[in-house]
């Protein structure tokens, strides 16, 4: 299933059918980003500094989420993905053995949530950027990625 942002709701994309799921909350999202995301990911969304070299562990530091990052590189549905299960378990399930660091947070946050979280980090796009990324979440969802 993929879920995609569209007018303010998000929109459930699974076997053919798109149905409302819920009212996405920014300002929830902001609140749930800083409270869960911002210590690595920076409360300004800046990311960690080097964010491209690999730490001696083999990981890379946490990217910026703003637009300077490559966060809006991806779409929603490996967004979502991403936040819930964490790096290891999404690139263990895509048959990659890579663990980037970025824990899951689907036993903490609840999928609503973690919409809120990354709409909250989209709002603060500029509009071409959300407009690019947004046509990788309609790729992704129209390729069956997610």
């Amino acid at each position: 299933m993929l879920m995609v942002a569209s007018g303010g709701a998000w929109l459930a994309f699974g076997q053919g059918k798109v149905s409302e799921v819920a009212k996405i909350d920014i300002a929830d999202g902001r609140m749930l980003y800083s409270e869960n995301c911002a210590a690595c990911h920076g409360a300004d969304l800046s990311g960690q500094p080097d964010w491209r070299t690999p730490g001696a562990d083999g990981r890379l530091p946490a990217p910026p989420h703003d637009d300077s990052g490559h966060t809006w590189h991806h779409g929603d549905g490996i967004l979502f993905s991403y936040t819930k299960l964490g790096g290891k378990a999404l690139m263990a399930e895509k048959g990659v053995d890579f663990d980037s660091g970025m824990p899951g947070f689907g036993d903490r946050l609840s999928d609503q949530q973690i919409r809120n979280i990354l709409a909250y980090i989209r709002s603060t796009w500029p509009e071409r950027i959300r407009q690019v990324q947004a046509g990788r979440s309609k790729s992704e969802m129209e390729n069956g990625e997610y």
